[in-house]
């Protein structure tokens, strides 16, 4: 059983590593998401299960603060209003869930920031396909593969694993670093 510990906890060592070679992608999402800010758009972010806890990580740490003070941030995670989640998906269709709400929230001057592991989620989908014919910047979080989704973003951050668990990991550990880089921009 020791061992099974000390295998994952190497393998997360290799994952988060390989992030080094995504600095460049790390540092365009934060400058583009400044810049949005800067000129007056809104972050709004999405995924599912476990992604749509990391949205919502991603817009409390926008909107209140980092480690920082600084004014509050406009930012919004797609996945927290039950009653519009349950209606779009009872009327619509679960497919629906993000795309209405991309489709009457957002500008073409704001950001649609989406986290999917396997990048193949309908719902993601349909929500980036959507933001792109707004005009939105779209910024995905994904895996190795990343599935449909990669080609749909602007700016994507694709983990060196397949492996769920490896790539929710990563993806928390370079969204705080982004979080960081957005929020010294406004300190």
């Amino acid at each position: 059983m020791t061992d099974d510990f000390a295998d994952q906890i190497d393998e997360h060592i290799r994952v988060a590593g390989a992030l080094r070679r995504e600095i460049n992608t790390l540092n365009a999402i934060a400058e583009r998401i400044i810049g949005v800010i800067h000129d007056g758009g809104r972050v709004y972010v999405l995924g599912n299960g476990g992604s749509a806890a990391d949205a919502q990580h991603i817009a409390a740490e926008l909107l209140g603060r980092f480690k920082r003070d600084r004014r509050a941030l406009p930012a919004m995670a797609l996945t927290t209003d039950s009653s519009t989640l349950t209606a779009i998906a009872n009327d619509m269709g679960g497919e629906e869930m993000f795309r209405r709400q991309v489709q009457g929230l957002v500008t073409p001057r704001d950001v649609v920031w989406a986290l999917s592991v396997s990048g193949r989620s309908p719902n993601v989908i349909a929500a980036l396909n959507s933001a792109r014919e707004i005009g939105a910047t779209v910024v995905g979080f994904t895996s190795r593969k990343g599935g449909a989704m990669a080609e749909l973003c602007d700016l994507c951050l694709r983990v060196d694993s397949d492996a769920g668990d490896r790539v929710q990991e990563c993806h928390e550990l370079a969204y705080h670093m982004i979080c960081d880089r957005i929020e010294r921009a406004f300190a």
